[in-house]
């Protein structure tokens, strides 16, 4: 996915940066959006765009805060012996006959010698060669289903003893700064109206006041570009009346043109 179309959550943990490994889509257009980022005591989270939820989950299964709760078992391997192809070349399969002596390229027949090649000065005239038609490339036995595979070998899972769960992890010391970190490729964002709080109801009834002031911005936004296609509508049918009057007027000065012409050498034959 790329990157700069998803919802970047990074948590820091222990003096870490983790981004969530789930790819939550942003939205796009040019409209403002409210983004709302709910960390329950439990460990578990939710992300809304526009009050709307987006994405949900626990903290441990989403970030890579510890490790992991099962490693591979360091003690086992996959079995000298064990098979996992698929398929194997058909051991009854034979190559045909006169299969290796086609050659990848021949002479090409309907090439004709220069008129003027002169072998004295050019040497000996051989004709060009071009692919082979016939030639059908290395040969290679057909695949058959391996009656011995016996599957993808899984390496076996144990506990890791490394892992140990953090019932803390939603918690941080201080919840009473904001920090912004803006990183963009087009200028022109505007970021305003953080609210940070620990009630959910709060938060949206603050919500709900930000989006009613959204809609305004997106009517708005729909009535300038009304009006910006009006315009260039109206812009458009001046330019094309101005083409077909300039057009008329280039007709009228030529039809006068033609008529004094024509007066002209009617009086030259009077003459």
């Amino acid at each position: 996915m790329d990157l700069r179309k998803k919802t970047h959550l990074i948590f820091n943990y222990k003096g870490k940066n983790h981004l969530i490994s789930k790819n939550v889509p942003c939205e796009q257009d040019e409209t403002s959006h409210l983004y709302t980022l709910i960390v329950n005591p439990d460990n578990t989270y939710e992300i809304r765009i526009d009050n709307k939820k987006k994405e949900s989950g626990k903290l441990d299964e989403d970030w890579d805060f510890l490790a992991p709760k099962k490693i591979k078992d360091p003690k086992l391997s996959k079995p000298s012996d064990w098979v996992d192809e698929k398929e194997i070349a058909d051991p009854e399969d034979k190559k045909p006959e006169g299969w290796d002596s086609i050659s990848k390229e021949v002479t090409d027949p309907e090439a004709k010698k220069p008129e003027d090649w002169d072998e004295e000065l050019d040497g000996a005239w051989e004709s060009p060669m071009i692919p082979n038609p016939e030639y059908k490339g290395e040969w290679r036995a057909k695949m058959i289903p391996n009656p011995a595979y016996k599957g993808e070998w899984v390496h076996p899972e144990i506990d890791n003893p490394d892992y140990k769960y953090d019932p803390t992890i939603y918690s941080f010391d201080s919840h009473g700064v904001v920090g912004i970190e803006v990183w963009q490729v087009k200028s022109g964002t505007i970021f305003d109206d953080f609210l940070v709080t620990d009630s959910v109801e709060e938060a949206e009834k603050s919500a709900e006041k930000v989006l009613k002031r959204i809609e305004g911005e997106k009517k708005q936004k729909e009535e300038e570009e009304k009006k910006k296609r009006e315009e260039e509508e109206k812009k458009r049918k001046e330019e094309e009346a101005k083409a077909k009057e300039e057009k008329h007027d280039h007709d009228h000065d030529h039809d006068g043109e033609e008529q004094a012409k024509e007066a002209a050498e009617a009086k030259k034959e009077d003459l």
